[in-house]
């Protein structure tokens, strides 16, 4: 065997052994960009009033992935949460959403399995301590009956009858006493045939009259006597 192909064997084998380091370097450095969980992040979040779990996959690499999202309760899983989705990461982040009414401080375990991964993003998913919707009244007034009339306060009196046209005759109340003093009971008599306060006066004075006539007719019949007699 020559000196050239001795050298040629030699230089393909530095070529394979070569070609194969490079090969497994690469594919490790490949596996090593898709196994590093913390290139995966998951939040709790509102889509309006409902509430979504959304994990994001920022692996450069784009290996496929799958997220399991499961409800923890004293450590244990309660419940999966939908079934597991697939993703495949980007430098700017690709983002899988789960859909879920979480309640407030409820904690979440995230499952990834991507390449040779196969773990849980740490730390669990705790939610935030508001809902996305306020809870409702368990039992809501009623609203009023519009037929419904509202009752009389106790306070409000209540009103008083009128009375028909014969009761407030009869119940009328008398008419208050004058201050004029009453008419004598002579006078009453007077008042009854139209003479007025002024005739007890006007018979005074007649009586008087008729007594000095009287009295004048007396004197003169004695006088006639008297000068008969002489």
């Amino acid at each position: 065997m020559s000196i050239t192909r001795r050298s040629a064997r030699r230089s393909v084998r530095i070529l394979g052994v070569a070609s194969a380091t490079a090969a497994l370097a690469l594919g490790v450095a490949g596996q090593a960009l898709a196994c590093n969980i913390s290139e995966f992040k998951a939040e709790a979040k509102c889509d309006g009033d409902k509430g979504v779990i959304v994990v994001t996959d920022y692996d450069a690499s784009a290996t496929p992935a799958e997220i399991t999202v499961f409800l923890e309760n004293n450590g244990a899983d309660a419940k999966q949460v939908g079934e597991p989705q697939k993703v495949k990461g980007s430098a700017d982040g690709t983002t899988v959403t789960f859909q879920e009414e979480w309640k407030p401080n409820a904690t979440y375990r995230v499952h990834v399995k991507a390449g040779r991964v196969d773990n849980d993003i740490t730390p669990n998913l705790v939610t935030q301590s508001t809902a996305c919707k306020k809870e409702e009244s368990a039992t809501p007034s009623a609203p009023a009956s519009p037929s419904t009339k509202p009752k009389p306060s106790k306070s409000t009196p209540a009103s008083t009858p009128t009375p028909s046209a014969s009761e407030s005759t009869s119940s009328a109340p008398a008419a208050p006493a004058s201050n004029a003093p009453s008419p004598a009971t002579g006078d009453s008599n007077l008042a009854e045939t139209g003479a007025n306060s002024n005739t007890g006066l006007i018979a005074g004075v007649a009586g008087a009259l008729v007594v000095v006539g009287g009295g004048a007719v007396y004197f003169g019949m004695r006088r006639r006597g008297a000068k008969t007699g002489s």
